[in-house]
């Protein structure tokens, strides 16, 4: 049970790693029933989630599923004029409304995830602000239609934890979605802003922000996960494990071969997100590698072995403007220049 530091302080070590699986389980698991399955200390496990976090290197957040909650979700595309696209990102960074932001090589496309809570703020940012923000060239929307599950564990090789471990952390399961919607009040879009910044803020933080008592947030926080209207993800920055090369898959797969490629294609160990969506490539996902020649395998090998791919565009990440905090409100001082 000794918290041997044998990586970078910059990196992540073994038990760095098996603790970013028991979070990917469970993102609001007790320390101590972490350190239990870890089989160390309370201190040992808290002291390694305050580095990891301190150095940026690992977050748990409490994101609303939008389909769920209500929300109006799309993923954009941007078409920029040269040396536009930072200035656009920065922008659509600092609304309350996007959950990541992206410019891709080239520098002159930007993507972003929009989730907006009202479909009036939805149309108005597609169909006035951005046509008419100032070099923005096109603007391209898509709905995603259904998500394939991936499993992000796999970027952790052979330190994940095992089947034992997994079962002890796992949350007992809950009612799963209904096609009603959860309606949301003020007090629960409070405590999302905040989850959606830290997903393991306590009760009584959670409680100040929504003006509830504890036992009321604790209540209505287990109500919205149960129902499937809440999830806790934990973002790790890709290169820390290795990963130097990000990338965006949009394939065109006939529609009677969407449901097997996109599981396929969900279950390479290189793609952490896969969807099906509306348009013309109606197979979105994002894919990690090594470098540039794993990529390039990953092409000719990975996607290259799914036949039902008629047409496949990839599009490299040039930089990560906004990764998450979907729905927070940290930026709200400085509204966007976007009109």
């Amino acid at each position: 049970m000794m918290d041997s530091m044998d990586s970078d302080e910059a990196g992540f070590d073994v038990l760095d790693r098996r603790l970013t699986h028991a979070l990917m389980i469970d993102g609001r698991a007790a320390f101590s029933r972490i350190a239990a399955v870890l089989d160390t200390t309370d201190q040992t496990v808290i002291r390694r989630y305050r580095r990891l976090r301190g150095a940026g290197l690992l977050r748990v957040l409490g994101l609303p599923v939008a389909e769920r909650v209500g929300l109006f979700e799309s993923r954009l595309r941007i078409q920029c004029a040269p040396g536009a696209a930072v200035a656009i990102a920065e922008s659509l960074a600092r609304r309350p409304d996007t959950g990541w932001v992206k410019i891709f090589s080239g520098g002159t496309e930007v993507g972003c995830l929009l989730a907006s809570r009202t479909r009036e703020d939805h149309e108005t940012l597609l169909l006035r602000k951005l046509p008419r923000t100032h070099q923005v060239t096109g603007v391209s929307a898509q709905s995603m239609l259904h998500r394939f599950p991936a499993d992000p564990v796999r970027w952790l090789g052979g330190d994940g934890l095992d089947e034992e471990q997994i079962r002890a952390l796992t949350p007992p399961p809950g009612t799963g979605p209904s096609d009603d919607l959860l309606r949301l009040d003020a007090q629960d879009h409070a405590m999302l802003a905040v989850l959606g910044r830290d997903g393991r803020t306590g009760y009584p933080e959670l409680a100040r922000a929504t003006g509830r008592s504890e036992s009321t947030v604790r209540r209505r926080l287990e109500q919205l996960r149960r129902a499937g209207a809440l999830e806790f993800h934990v973002e790790v920055l890709p290169r820390h494990l290795g990963y130097q090369t990000e990338a965006g898959i949009h394939a065109t797969v006939a529609p009677g071969d969407l449901a097997e490629a996109g599981r396929a294609l969900a279950a390479h160990p290189q793609v952490p997100f896969a969807a099906a969506t509306t348009g013309a490539a109606n197979l979105a996902a994002t894919v990690l590698c090594r470098d540039e020649r794993d990529l390039y395998r990953y092409m000719t090998e990975g996607i290259g072995g799914l036949h039902a791919v008629q047409q496949l565009e990839v599009l490299p990440v040039l930089r990560h403007v906004k990764r998450a905090g979907l729905l927070s409100d940290g930026n709200r001082l400085h509204e966007p220049p976007l009109s």
